[in-house]
């Protein structure tokens, strides 16, 4: 059965733009044109996906975000023309999953929607990660890069294994602080500026040139979806 995706844009060319593009990808698609109206089509429709506009009519998009994020897990994709780092931080610390800015591409929105979609897939029952020439054996704490085995600091492990439960996502600086150091942390960003380095030291080919951990400048990090 084709994925449902609920479209939440206050203007009709980009909801007609989504609605042809998302169909031809076998998607079915529902829309509004408001928040108010989203939180509920959301709560009777349950759909798959959500691609929310950050500038409604009614209730701005982050505040339809947080509500939605009361009570549902559904992915949410985030739309807007604004594009600084401030605007994109906040949106992905209120529950989006990711964050498009107008004007963008099917292809570029297809790749997010897939991305998004391996997020919400039931886990292998053999936990082993791969990424690139990384291999992580989640139940057992062991990670090797090309077959050889990496030694890693409690804390790198829990970055690393953070990244991974999240991967083509990108985690906020503060995101990252909270869930590996504390709430009390999240303003210490000069702790992720020294653990990813050496982070990327054990797993990159070439540390200046990541392959694997990737920076989102301004905003935070990402695990490559390889």
């Amino acid at each position: 059965m084709s994925s449902v995706v609920l479209v939440v844009d206050d203007e009709l060319q980009i909801r007609r733009f989504l609605k042809i593009s998302l169909e031809a990808n076998g998607y079915r698609v529902h829309e509004v044109d408001n928040g108010t109206e989203a939180i509920t089509k959301a709560a009777t429709l349950r759909p798959d996906f959500i691609i929310l506009d950050v500038g409604l009519p009614d209730i701005d998009g982050l505040e339809v975000l947080r509500r939605l994020r009361e009570w549902s897990k559904t992915p949410v994709i985030m739309l807007s023309v604004r594009d600084t780092d401030r605007d994109k931080i906040a949106a992905l610390d209120a529950g989006a999953d990711d964050y498009l800015t107008k004007p963008f591409s099917v292809e570029e929105l297809m790749a997010r929607l897939r991305v998004a979609q391996r997020h919400v897939q039931p886990s292998p029952d053999v936990a082993i990660f791969t990424c690139g020439d990384v291999q992580v054996d989640l139940a057992r704490r062991i990670v090797t890069r090309k077959g050889e085995p990496v030694k890693l600091t409690p804390t790198e492990y829990a970055l690393l294994r953070l990244l991974i439960q999240h991967t083509g996502k990108v985690l906020t600086h503060r995101q990252i602080l909270r869930e590996v150091w504390g709430p009390e942390y999240e303003n210490e960003t000069h702790y992720l500026r020294v653990y990813f380095a050496q982070l990327r030291q054990k797993l990159e080919d070439d540390p200046t040139l990541p392959k694997i951990v990737l920076t989102e400048p301004g905003v935070g990090y990402r695990l490559a979806d390889l």
